[in-house]
């Protein structure tokens, strides 16, 4: 069984990684390759929110940030009891297939619907009115998967943000379920894992959120028709594009309730992250563009995939984030998805190794093994500790400016030096800038330096060798994920 490192065993890790790093910076300083003239490298400084220095193997990302206060009390506020009651809770309800009783108060996804939606509200009046609850419903007519008309409805909580409230950022699980027929709609399909878990990690982070302030608009989404087809995501996704919302990050939690993989070994301080690379949204033009220059492992998933780890992948959520470099699962989707298909960054978080005999199974005994989708087979520690990982990434991004717009590579001149410019972020929290650099088999940032308030910047480096991007700084040190440039001719 996989054992999460001991407190001090990880102190001391980090301290030998420190202390390399601080030779190998140290290095870097003295030549014009490590820190161009008038930049410096960002590190040491006051506030919870400053970037890591640790770089190399076993270390983390420079980009990394440590959690501040703030965000260290939510944190300690997730828990496990409750997470574990919501669990139970959904799995009571019989069977919450997309195509089970809409009205029964007791038995179908109606319930559990209702139940859902009732706890939000409860929720939120500990808000002061800025968190509201709303049944998002519309009617699925007939598709594969869905043979008679089909009110599908997702349950969404919005907490308005105090700074850019216009700026979105979403979480969702989905709280249909399926046994072994995905059209069976009448036997028990308890969805413990598939997906209550995700749904009790929503649940979980609208109870935290509600008596707090985020800079950002906060969406957390209990979504339906999901095993259908994705259709309360999309029509999430569809009714956000209509609104012109600025979606700046969308995170799916969809089968997170387990830690123990099919031959019975254990990982229960891992995540997955599923980020795609190549945009699925990107056009032609933006392809040749990418063709042209690179930036495969650039695009904005996985930039988003990387402030997760720069936010989460530390000791005050307990968990390591495990970035796959794919949009999902083998050949296989999630809610995630709807979001790509209109241009949104979204990222997966699943489990470390499923297990298939307690995933789209009825429930049974076989062969002396058994089947279903039941919450004992859930690990309800581990849940908390993904809904915390869900909680820093959340809410270090909303605290934090949005990405810097319309970073350019200018290129009307050869040269070994590369000048980047971009557009000034107008939210008020808004400080300062700084550039970041790696070479281009590197999966991480490498080098940061902190540029001030400018929007033009001439690094010494050949655009040629190395990959470069720009992230906003907000006054309280919150970094906010990169922007990764295009060429401008």
């Amino acid at each position: 069984m996989a054992q999460r490192p001991s407190g001090s065993s990880r102190r001391s890790v980090l301290s030998v990684a420190a202390t390399a790093t601080a030779a190998v910076t140290a290095v870097a300083a003295t030549t014009a390759a490590g820190v161009p003239s008038g930049g410096r490298r960002a590190g040491a400084g006051s506030g919870g929110a400053e970037p890591s220095r640790r770089e190399g193997s076993g270390g983390a990302p420079v980009t990394a940030q440590r959690p501040d206060p703030e965000l260290c009390a939510l944190l300690a506020e997730i828990d496990r009891r409750r997470i574990e009651t919501t669990v139970r809770r959904l799995v009571s309800f019989g069977t919450r297939h997309t195509l089970s009783a809409q009205h029964d108060p007791v038995r179908g996804i109606g319930a559990a619907r209702d139940w859902i939606y009732a706890q939000m509200t409860r929720y939120a009046a500990a808000s002061g009115g800025r968190m509201t609850v709303e049944l998002q419903s519309y009617v699925q007519e007939p598709a594969p998967r869905v043979p008679v008309a089909t009110r599908i409805t997702n349950v969404v909580a919005t907490l308005r943000g105090s700074l850019a409230p216009d700026r979105l950022h979403i979480v969702s699980g989905h709280y249909d379920s399926r046994a072994g027929d995905v059209m069976d709609a009448t036997s028990d399909a308890p969805g413990a894992d598939d997906d209550a878990s995700g749904v009790a990690v929503v649940l979980e982070l609208a109870r935290v959120m509600a008596t707090r302030r985020p800079a950002a608009t906060l969406v957390l989404a209990a979504v339906a028709g999901e095993e259908q087809g994705l259709y309360g995501a999309a029509h999430l996704a569809e009714r956000c594009k209509a609104a012109g919302a600025d979606v700046q990050g969308m995170f799916t939690n969809d089968i997170v309730g387990s830690s123990t993989a099919e031959d019975g070994t254990r990982d229960p301080y891992t995540v997955r992250l599923f980020a795609e690379g190549v945009p699925t949204a990107e056009t032609p033009e933006q392809a040749a563009v990418r063709r042209a220059v690179g930036g495969e492992n650039d695009g904005p998933s996985r930039q988003l995939a990387r402030f997760v780890r720069d936010v989460a992948d530390n000791d005050a959520t307990g968990m390591r984030v495990r970035v796959v470099q794919r949009r999902d699962r083998y050949l296989r989707g999630g809610d995630h998805i709807p979001f790509l298909e209109r241009g949104w960054p979204a990222v997966r978080f699943t489990e470390p190794a499923e297990d298939f005999a307690h995933q789209h199974q009825d429930v049974r005994v076989a062969g002396g093994k058994s089947y279903g989708d039941l919450p004992e087979f859930c690990d309800f520690g581990y849940i908390a500790r993904v809904a915390r990982v869900n909680a820093a990434a959340l809410w270090s991004q909303a605290q934090a400016p949005r990405a810097p717009r319309n970073v350019k590579i200018l290129t009307t001149a050869p040269g070994n030096s590369t000048e980047l410019t971009w557009e000034r972020v107008t939210e008020p929290d808004a400080a300062g800038y700084e550039v970041v650099w790696r070479g281009t088999t590197e999966p991480e940032w490498t080098h940061v330096v902190e540029v001030g308030e400018v929007t033009r910047y001439t690094v010494g480096l050949s655009k040629d060798n190395v990959l470069f991007g720009v992230r906003a700084v907000g006054r309280r040190g919150h970094r906010g994920p990169v922007a990764f440039p295009a060429p401008q001719r």
